[in-house]
């Protein structure tokens, strides 16, 4: 704009009342994002997950698998390059973070996600075809992000991707992984699809907040010592390609376990505590007004 067309004094300080009054209601509207619209908008998402094609969901869950394996790189390079000290572990864990980035900023298809998107529209309709949808998404992509573990692990194993001391990371980060009982990996597993869930559910209302939100969350996961079971897949079939564990002792010592845990903290506790806070208000206390969780899409 020249000198010559620039607006009329006054017109300027108009033009940032709007904007300002633009960013306020913004701000409010954002504020005012209640349980109920966040349930809604994360049962949506589900609805339409579970009206995926078979080959969508698959080829998805398998880049989710291959993409998760940089958390275990990620943390083994935090790993080879800190010093020993009591608060490497507190560091080291934001490695853990990055293959959850890539995954869930990618919008790929996450198994421990769907403990709660894909749950919630089958917990509001309660129907035998939508219990059958949701089985179905699972087991694609519960399949495919163990595919995709097994393609990375199998990479990374016998592909020299990584340099001796980075490999001597992951192989030891893998060996404390499998290393615990059985009991406490299914133990452990609970509050990690609880964190999971959580960060689904606030995902909605985070908007340019998401990348943190993210990262703190599974930061969280990596730093207690929590077990999740595709980004312990990975460690899992790092070893299993190597032949360092056997079949059963991947299968009982880790996978059922963590993923009972995974479920368990992610659908029977999380996913169900959500829909019970706005029950009321979506189908009425009476049992009536059904249509109204629909009612918010038309």
């Amino acid at each position: 704009m020249t000198v010559q067309e620039r607006p009329p004094e006054g017109q300027d300080a108009e033009v940032r009342d709007v904007v300002e009054d633009a960013r306020h209601k913004s701000v409010e509207q954002a504020a005012k994002l209640s349980p109920r619209l966040i349930h809604e908008v994360i049962r949506y998402d589900g609805e339409e997950e579970l009206d995926r094609p078979f080959r969508s969901l698959f080829w998805s869950g398998i880049a989710a698998g291959v993409l998760i394996s940089f958390s275990v790189i990620g943390k083994g390079v935090f790993r080879t390059y800190l010093p020993e000290t009591d608060w490497r572990p507190l560091v080291e864990n934001f490695g853990y973070s990055f293959g959850f980035l890539l995954v869930i900023l990618g919008r790929m298809q996450l198994f421990t996600e769907n403990t709660i998107v894909t749950v919630l529209p089958v917990v509001a309709q309660r129907t035998f075809d939508c219990l059958r949808r949701l089985t179905r998404l699972w087991l694609i992509v519960l399949v495919a992000n163990v595919i995709g573990c097994f393609i990375a692990a199998t990479a990374l194993a016998y592909g020299n991707m990584m340099p001796p001391e980075l490999a001597a990371e992951v192989r030891e980060i893998s060996v404390k992984a499998m290393a615990m009982p059985a009991g406490e990996q299914l133990a452990r597993g609970i509050p990690a699809g609880i964190l999971i869930a959580a960060l689904v559910w606030m995902l909605p209302q985070s908007g340019a907040s998401s990348f943190w939100v993210i990262l703190l969350f599974t930061w969280l996961i990596g730093a207690a010592g929590f077990t999740h079971i595709i980004a312990g897949s990975v460690e899992m079939a790092y070893l299993a390609v190597q032949a360092s564990i056997g079949p059963w002792e991947a299968l009982a010592g880790f996978f059922l376990p963590v993923l009972i845990g995974n479920i368990v903290g992610g659908t029977a506790i999380f996913a169900f505590l959500a829909w019970a806070q706005v029950r009321d208000e979506i189908v009425g206390p009476d049992g009536e007004g059904g249509n109204r969780a629909s009612s918010l899409h038309d």
